[in-house]
């Protein structure tokens, strides 16, 4: 296995860092959201700006827009498990769950993405791969150990993050095992188009009774996930998927969960114990595997 296999290219790590960011700062930021908009509306709303947003960044470079014409089912199959169920999923769970033990939970993703690469996309489990899912959910263990009567108070909405992390999961697998050949930002623009049709109807359909003026505070949060959140972050992750391993990129999205319990302890005032400051140490001992590249043979 070449390097690049086993590591991230140093042209993902820059976005690596703005979507780590991106997508932890988010945490705290959609909690604010949802606790005055509604969930279909909430994650309707953010779709919908991010696929306009991406389609017209598409239309302006002047790269391909359309896919062929026998890759729309593909493209359609894996928008439902990275964009509509994980978007539903994730935006319950948020409902029943603080942002920081949610986050937690969202976070095993790279777990099931290394397996699943391993069984659907022959990728080898190598002992540094092994050793980043190890250090990695280690740090998630001792997180949810330390979280473990919140859980148990709200088991609905553990099953649900557990299951858009599965979701998640299942959508980058899908991604490498069947790629689309469209440029990220136009296939990111697909991406959440499709997968946002289905979130859309629902907030037409179960929703428009609620709808309602919000706080400035609201606001501000559904502005920041249509664009930094949707627009840029989901583009990032795309991108990186194309330009590396699925269990690689997955593990390289570890300081994501941390970044959002220590968002949320800014925001919202929840407080990060030992476990935490513990736990972070273990991702950023995970991240290290997928980010310094082995030593070559020596001769």
């Amino acid at each position: 296995m070449s390097r690049t296999q086993q590591t991230l290219p140093r042209s993902t790590w820059l976005l690596l860092i703005a979507l780590t960011v991106g997508w932890g700062l988010n945490w705290p930021i959609m909690k604010i959201a949802l606790a005055e908009v509604p969930v279909w509306t909430f994650r309707g709303l953010s779709v919908a700006a991010g696929a306009v947003g991406l389609f017209f960044v598409a239309a302006a470079s002047r790269v391909r827009l359309l896919p062929p014409s026998d890759q729309w089912g593909r493209l359609s199959v894996s928008s439902l498990f990275n964009v509509t169920l994980w978007n539903v999923f994730i935006g319950y769970g948020l409902t029943l769950l603080p942002a920081g033990r949610s986050v937690i939970l969202a976070y095993v993703m790279p777990l099931w993405v290394v397996l699943l690469s391993y069984f659907v996309l022959g990728e080898p489990m190598t002992r540094r791969r092994i050793l980043g899912v190890a250090l990695g959910m280690a740090g998630m263990g001792l997180l949810l150990l330390n979280e473990w009567a919140t859980l148990q108070a709200a088991p609905i909405g553990a099953l649900l993050v557990l299951g858009a992390a599965a979701s998640w999961a299942i959508g980058t697998v899908l991604i490498k095992r069947y790629p689309t050949s469209l440029p990220t930002t136009s296939f990111t623009a697909w991406q959440l188009l499709v997968g946002g049709i289905p979130i859309v109807i629902g907030a037409l359909l179960f929703e428009r009774h609620r709808w309602h003026a919000v706080s400035w505070q609201a606001n501000a949060a559904v502005i920041y996930n249509m664009t930094i959140a949707f627009v840029f972050c989901y583009w990032a992750w795309f991108k990186i998927i194309s330009r590396a391993a699925a269990g690689v990129s997955a593990l390289g999205t570890l300081m994501i969960p941390v970044l959002g319990i220590f968002s949320s302890m800014v925001l919202l005032g929840e407080r990060p114990s030992w476990a935490e400051y513990a736990a972070m140490v273990l991702v950023f001992a995970a991240i290290a595997t997928v980010v310094i590249p082995p030593r070559r043979p020596a001769g």
